[in-house]
């Protein structure tokens, strides 16, 4: 490995610290976005149960709150109540859309960084091409005659094709995984929302049915 990243000269170490950086964003995310921390599956039906007789107190809601973000969403609905007992379905609404948002940001967070590194990568490893190719025909012009004569730095020859191709490479195999980790994620984030979307749906419906008059 020590050997390609001489060979690929000082263009190769952007890719690297992308490529570090990006394995560093999918481990995080890999992390962050687990079912037990955005959506426990039971959780609505536990929060639903735990309020069959009327809107819990602080301790339960701040509980409920730190389980997860699902957890967070739920309360805000009970916090509304706490609040306000007679808050309007329209407030109610309000708040729960406004947790929902806050829990979008939250999974959404680094996944821009991820695309950027997705999209700059290929661009980085262009730039390395490039610079091969003048290392190239800088080897070839030598003092001016080397063109016509056939001449040129063999050794330097080298090691511009090898500056264009290992860049190019490697900002290939930088950006495709980050492309398909970003897509994923994506898909992840938005299927959490939809889940989060229902959820919030049927809870605000079960808090109007057992709020407090």
């Amino acid at each position: 490995m020590l050997s390609i990243i001489q060979a690929a000269g000082w263009p190769i170490w952007p890719l690297i610290i992308c490529s570090v950086l990006g394995l560093a964003l999918v481990i995080e995310r890999f992390i962050s976005l687990k079912t037990s921390k955005i959506a426990p599956p039971k959780l609505l039906d536990e929060a639903i149960m735990v309020s069959r007789n009327g809107i819990p107190g602080p301790d339960v809601v701040a509980q409920l709150e730190q389980n997860s973000l699902l957890g967070a969403v739920l309360a805000t609905g009970f916090r509304t109540f706490n609040a306000n007992p007679r808050a309007t379905a329209e407030d109610l609404k309000a708040n729960l859309e406004g947790a929902g948002r806050h829990a979008a940001a939250r999974m959404q967070k680094y996944l821009g960084a991820l695309a950027t590194i997705a999209s700059a990568a290929p661009l980085l490893g262009l730039l390395g091409t490039v610079i091969g190719m003048i290392e190239i025909f800088g080897s070839q012009a030598g003092d001016g005659m080397g063109v016509v004569a056939g001449g040129g730095n063999p050794a330097q020859l080298a090691h511009g094709i090898s500056i264009a191709l290992y860049n190019t490479a490697f900002g290939l195999m930088v950006a495709i995984p980050a492309l398909i980790f970003w897509r994923y994620f994506r898909a992840r984030v938005d299927e959490y929302l939809l889940t989060m979307e229902v959820a919030a749906e049927r809870f605000a419906r079960h808090l109007m049915t057992v709020r407090k008059p």
